[in-house]
């Protein structure tokens, strides 16, 4: 399904998190400006299963990284997810998820 036909809220984030899928991540990837590769899934399927399978959770960055570090290619940092996601790790990688919008600030 096309972004455009997805319903949105005011700043861009999915109404429905069930109508998300890869091809939706792609999408708005591509709106961000951002290049996905297979450490950005493994960020993206860790927020989505946090999220959906444990109270609506959405770690903040310190958490992220300890929650993926078992399942990275070397050292895993912060400024490695920024790297992936310049524009916060939790912010543009949980919209590129399909999920609501955190309302946190920083990253500890």
């Amino acid at each position: 399904m096309a972004l455009a036909d997805l319903e949105r809220d005011a700043h861009g984030y999915l109404v429905d998190l069930n109508t998300w899928d890869e091809d939706v991540a792609v999408e708005f990837a591509e709106e961000e400006g951002v290049t996905l590769t297979a450490e950005s899934f493994k960020l993206i399927k860790f927020l989505r299963d946090e999220y959906i399978n444990n109270n609506a959770n959405q770690p903040n960055e310190r958490n992220m990284v300890k929650g993926l570090k078992g399942d990275w290619e070397g050292k895993l940092t912060t400024k490695e997810l920024y790297t992936l996601f310049p524009k916060g790790p939790a912010k543009q990688a949980g919209k590129i998820a399909g999920l609501p919008e955190t309302k946190r600030k920083g990253g500890y």
